[in-house]
């Protein structure tokens, strides 16, 4: 079994360490003398520079727990020189096991360490036989990720951009949804769903639902509305049309990219973390994050979270309660991967500061403190899930794989989302919704390796199937409405929602069944001793929906589509730091469904489903790897048509054609100095409108620029201490198909630091954050329905304050 590669986490204790345990650390050493002008700093990190300018790589192995921070390493030294002084008066010590390679072991004298067992455990989230990437340089963003059923592949092998954030990240900035973790993409902008407090996200300018973000390569297992990040490893974000790779999203998005999120596995060494935080405005929270493996050779591994989230948030009056908990198990045996995922979420919300929808003009942005939600106004959330995923190797080249996964959700809402004039004058009507759900979900495939001739081959064959039945019903009050102001917001008595009314609130009838089924195949072909590869492919897809009458349960809408949908991509290896790629791929998508109101306004044909959609893109772009900085930049093409409401019916209203460029950086940049962000420029204009009337017409809430800088700095002489910043700016955006509502540009100013240090002999990360340090007011969105305008309004200045001790 081939020793896999693992990062030492700094959370562990060196006083764990018994003698006898391995810290193996296998180093080929190099007999040339380097310079060193290393601050004192956690010894992992100090271990892992002495091997990067040695030209070396470092290994860990399971059973390791190490903390310390390692004295200051000036001087000039070989590479052995310079670690047995890192080890200095720590209890491990360097040995030989042949000239070039080393092992670092606890204990100064006694019997040699027994060597490590037929299987090496390594965390994988995926139940893959190599593991997760490792991450790059600066420990931000991983090597690599996700790429549908092509499995996990390295940035500078495939055809296509995405960047994987790791858990390090989430921790260090103090992350408590998916939203934190993008907000460091330039290609993502992060907005909401209509008419609710989904979080949604906007990638090359084009929505992704929640409901469409994949748990481990599976749709619709994850909560629908948030997803908590402490259920999460790695947040992997993939640009561009993605239907051969993943199958299509059952939501009907996902044109621009696609979400997998990653969920934990124990990691090598024992963890056992208490968290405990605070939010200004007073939010608190606590989380329990502990890590176990077992067995001769720990090839069983167990993985608890749990958080409780509490209070009220920087928003005046706003109060969010969350409840989460999740256990991962795993299993690696010499030739199978197993693992399995059970998660719950409860997630509450009083007074949710609603979006708003401009009517004849933009009104300026509230004071970002302030909530015009009326006090009776909620959004509950509780979900619970299961998934299973196994891999079986059949050969040395050749691997099945079998995954499927259920959910249960239900959601109940009651809201009120204002219609606001220039001038910030509003009217607001109830409107209560109750939604519950059952998902059950699968994948099966193979993949493996051959020769001919010269020519290698990565081929693979995969077929998956989903599954949803949605219970639906909705009561508005009088559209008349109640009057208010978003600058000196009332509370009112709450209407009875008894106006417009569709099924029943305790006991709603299903309105939507969707079946997605496909078969896939593909091959990667590499020329050239792999200088070039050549990804060829097709996806055969299906997609079958029925929509149903809110009141009468009978059937009002239904199709069932199918389609080709082929991947062409190529990449050219120009030299061991550069890759030039370009792809062709399409999409085929699950048409909209006609909501319930749209502009204040009952929908005619609420509730039916427009027919699917193919959507094309085609891509070039050149990819670097400094080894320690790398980045991409990219030029693309995607259309998708869009819907629109005219007199009161729900249909297709033309295409949307996003032309753009797209640069992300990643990486250090410089010794303790940490990079990450990037810029994406989009052309988005409307095409094939109805008799032409907004041809040429920027797309709705789409911005000329995004531009994304985040920093992270080691202090010099202050071992352990980290400052962080983030400059997100977003331009102008349009919120009328006519181009007349103009929404202002925006830029935010995040700040941040930690401090690493040891009390009473346990390792404490102490983390502090500032968003919107400058307490900026703002539109940070608009829509995100596809067509529809509604704004909402930026969070305000938000201190975060969080402990983490590791036991």
């Amino acid at each position: 079994m081939p020793r896999l590669q693992a990062r030492a986490a700094f959370g562990a204790r060196l006083s764990a360490l018994a003698a006898g345990v391995l810290f193996a650390c296998a180093v080929h050493a190099q007999s040339a003398t380097m310079r060193f002008d290393q601050p004192a700093e956690p010894l992992e990190r100090a271990v892992n520079e002495v091997a990067r300018r040695a030209g070396i790589q470092v290994f860990f192995a399971s059973g390791v727990t190490e903390s310390r921070i390692a004295p200051a390493l000036q001087g000039e030294f070989t590479a052995r020189e310079a670690l047995e002084r890192l080890l200095a008066g720590s209890g491990l010590r360097l040995r030989a096991q042949d000239e070039r390679t080393y092992t670092i072991e606890a204990g100064a004298t006694g019997e040699v360490p027994a060597r490590l067992g037929a299987v090496v455990v390594s965390a994988s989230a995926d139940a893959s036989a190599g593991g997760l990437p490792p991450a790059y340089a600066g420990h931000q963003v991983a090597r690599g990720g996700r790429v549908g059923i092509l499995g996990n592949q390295d940035i500078m092998d495939t055809p296509f951009t995405s960047t994987a954030y790791t858990a390090e990240l989430m921790q260090d900035q103090q992350a408590r949804s998916v939203s934190d973790v993008v907000q460091n993409d330039p290609s993502v902008r992060v907005a909401r769903g209509f008419g609710n407090f989904q979080e949604l996200y906007v990638i090359r300018g084009f929505p992704v639902f929640s409901d469409d973000v994949a748990y481990n390569g599976l749709y619709g297992l994850l909560p629908r509305q948030y997803v908590a990040a402490e259920f999460l490893e790695r947040v992997e974000v993939f640009r561009g049309a993605n239907t051969f790779l993943n199958g299509a999203a059952p939501g009907g998005s996902g044109v621009g990219g696609a979400i997998n999120l990653l969920p934990k596995r124990a990691p090598n060494e024992a963890l056992t973390r208490l968290t405990i935080g605070a939010e200004h405005g007073g939010h608190a929270h606590v989380a329990a994050d502990l890590g176990r493996r077992f067995g001769t050779d720990g090839q069983f591994g167990v993985r608890v979270n749990a958080a409780r989230r509490d209070g009220e948030t920087a928003v005046d009056d706003e109060k969010r309660r969350l409840d989460m908990f999740a256990v991962g198990l795993d299993q690696r045996g010499e030739h199978f991967r197993l693992s399995a995922d059970v998660g719950y979420q409860d997630h509450d919300i009083d007074a949710p500061r609603p979006s708003v929808t401009p009517r004849g003009g933009i009104p300026d942005a509230p004071d970002a403190n302030d909530n015009f939600a009326q006090p009776w106004t909620f959004s509950r959330e509780r979900q619970a899930f299961g998934t299973f995923r196994g891999e079986l190797d059949l050969g040395e080249t050749t691997t099945a794989w079998l995954a499927a996964g259920v959910r249960e959700g239900a959601e109940k809402n009651r809201l009120a989302n204002p219609r606001s004039d220039a001038a910030g004058v509003t009217s607001s009507y109830r409107f209560d919704n109750v939604r519950d759900e059952d998902v059950a979900t699968g994948e099966a495939g193979i993949r493996g390796a051959l020769q001919t001739g010269a020519v290698s081959h990565q081929w693979v064959v995969s077929a998956s199937a989903f599954r949803l039945k949605a219970r639906n019903a909705y009561a508005f009050s009088s559209f008349a409405g109640f009057a208010g102001n978003l600058h000196d917001p009332v509370d009112v008595a709450m209407p009875a929602a008894d106006f417009f009314t569709g099924g029943s609130l305790d006991s709603p009838h299903v309105t939507e069944r969707t079946r997605n089924s496909s078969v896939a195949v593909a091959d990667t072909l590499g020329f050239a001793d792999e200088r070039v590869l050549l990804t060829l492919g097709v996806r055969n897809q299906t997609i079958e929906a029925r929509t149903y009458d809110y009141n009468t349960g009978a059937r009002a809408s239904a199709y069932r589509e199918r389609a080709n949908t082929p991947i062409a991509g190529v990449v050219f290896k120009a030299s061991p730091r550069t890759s030039l790629y370009a792809n062709y791929i399409e999409a085929l998508v699950k048409g909209d469904v006609a909501p319930a109101t749209f502009g204040g306004q009952p929908v005619l044909n609420a509730g039916a489903a427009l027919d699917p959609y193919v959507s094309k893109q085609t891509e070039v772009g050149v990819k670097y790897d400094g080894g320690h900085i790398g980045g991409s930049l990219s030029l693309f093409t995607t259309r998708r048509p869009f819907s629109v409401v005219d007199n009161g019916v729900f249909g297709d209203g033309g295409q949307q054609r996003n032309r753009g460029l797209e640069l992300t950086v990643f990486g250090e940049a410089a010794r303790g100095l940490r990079l990450l962000g990037g810029a994406t420029f989009l052309d988005a204009r409307q095409t094939d409108t109805q008799g032409g009337a907004t041809d040429g017409k920027r797309a709705i809430g789409v911005p000329r620029a995004q531009l994304n800088v985040g920093a992270e700095w080691d202090v010099p002489g202050m071992p352990g201490l980290v400052l962080t910043g983030r400059a997100v700016h977003t331009s102008s955006q349009y919120a009328n198909a006519a181009n007349t509502l103009e929404v202002p540009s925006w830029t935010r100013l995040d700040v941040g630091a930690r401090y690493i240090t040891e009390v009473g002999g346990e390792v404490v990360t102490l983390r502090a954050r500032i968003d919107n340090l400058a307490d900026r007011d703002y539109w940070a969105s608009v829509g995100g329905y596809p067509n529809a305008n509604y704004l909402v309004l930026g969070a305000p200045r938000t201190v975060t304050i969080s402990a983490s001790i590791d036991f």
